[in-house]
């Protein structure tokens, strides 16, 4: 029975056959995980390689206009420019029709002051003629006769004979209507009587 469990002794030839096939065994796994490496490795590198290249920039749009952009905008400038000159043409002839029309105007002003001068001095020239004239041909009835002037205010309107005895004196005027017939007496009373009671009394 304690034979039965008696380890066997293994001879040397065993364990070098042992030892061979696990050598194999190694070798195997070695070169299967290299050439599964491999590959891994050669892909990681080139992934390393695309991630480290630097990136190329974008060529930058040219900003500068083109030779069409450029046409454009100069013929828009002139246009403006041909636009503000006619403008400024019309504006200086409006000024210019302006300048004109205020120097007319001040012409005509003056022209009128002038005219209006020259009526008023001839209206008080006429007005203090006529005084005269009329002072004159007053002073000449007082002197006439009282029967000669009285049969030249009988033929004279009421109004006009009542204008001239109202500027006599009162005792040449009483001579005068004394000598005149009496209808043509009281006509010419009833006229200096109104013309009196228009003047204010105090």
């Amino acid at each position: 029975m304690m034979k039965l469990f008696k380890r066997k002794k293994t001879s040397g030839r065993s364990r070098g056959t042992v030892g061979i096939l696990a050598g194999l065994l190694v070798a195997s796994a070695v070169i299967r995980i290299a050439s599964d490496v491999g590959p891994v490795m050669a892909a990681a590198a080139q992934k390393t390689e695309a991630v480290e290249e630097p990136v190329k920039p974008a060529p930058a749009k040219s900003e500068e206009p083109s030779h069409e952009e450029l046409s454009a905008m100069l013929r828009a400038f002139e246009a403006r420019e041909k636009r503000i000159k006619q403008q400024e043409l019309q504006i200086e002839k409006r000024m210019n029709a302006l300048a004109v029309a205020d120097r007319k105007i001040e012409d005509r002003l003056a022209e009128l002051k002038a005219a209006e001068a020259e009526l008023r001095a001839t209206l008080a020239l006429a007005s203090t003629a006529a005084e005269d004239d009329l002072a004159r041909l007053t002073a000449v009835y007082e002197n006439m006769k009282p029967k000669t002037a009285a049969a030249l205010f009988q033929e004279m309107a009421p109004e006009f004979a009542a204008g001239f005895l109202g500027r006599m004196r009162p005792d040449s005027a009483a001579a005068v209507m004394a000598g005149m017939p009496p209808e043509a007496a009281y006509r010419v009373s009833a006229i200096l009587a109104g013309r009196n009671a228009n003047v204010p009394k105090n």
